[in-house]
């Protein structure tokens, strides 16, 4: 029975352990959590490229205002073949 008690853990000891043992469980959920959101993250992909939100371009911009009924169709068709770039007589129009 003399053994054991030269072998005995101090009180440093037993911090040492309890500190260990908390960092272990706190990277154990660490990586969990980062594996989650990995994981459900829409698309799969891991990428943040993908989710930026796309900005409307004019000609959308355009339509919604005639289907709001802010503008007619003499205005929306205009303003439509200003933005492609033809003038009224369908010739290109120069930028310059």
């Amino acid at each position: 029975m003399m053994f054991w008690y030269d072998h005995d853990v101090s009180g440093w000891g037993w911090f040492t352990m309890s500190v260990g043992m908390i960092l272990f469980w706190a990277l154990i959920v660490f990586f969990g959590v980062l594996l989650y959101r990995a994981l459900a993250r829409p698309g799969g992909t891991g990428t943040t490229a993908g989710t930026l939100p796309h900005e409307p371009t004019p000609e959308q911009l355009l339509a919604e205002r005639f289907a709001r009924g802010e503008i007619g169709e003499d205005e929306y068709h205009r303003r439509l073949t200003v933005l492609r770039g033809r003038a009224g007589d369908g010739t290109r129009l120069s930028k310059g």
